[in-house]
């Protein structure tokens, strides 16, 4: 298991008490993009989170991943250059 670091604190916390996820996995992946745009050498850049949550239920793909931007909005501003995301309700989490 990776170390957690402090935006991937942040992001669960903030993650958790906006979704309530039944399944949250944070995978800090900045070491896969060191020299490339927006890495920087202290890392916490890219990352790639799974969230599944009930309050996805019913909604699209794209009004999910802007409910999890919405939350994350000042990691985002001040350093998370890439997010790649994986969005489910729980009905599709297999």
């Amino acid at each position: 298991m990776a170390t957690a670091t402090p935006y991937t604190d942040r992001m669960r916390r903030k993650l958790t008490d906006g979704l309530s996820p039944t399944r949250l996995d944070i995978e800090n992946q900045s070491d896969r993009h060191i020299g490339h745009g927006g890495a920087h050498p202290e890392g916490e850049t890219h990352f790639h989170v799974t969230v599944v949550s009930e309050a996805f239920a019913g909604k699209s793909r794209v009004e999910r991943q802007r409910m999890v931007y919405a939350l994350l909005q000042e990691e985002m501003a001040e350093r998370v250059h890439a997010l790649a995301l994986t969005t489910l309700a729980p009905q599709e989490d297999r």
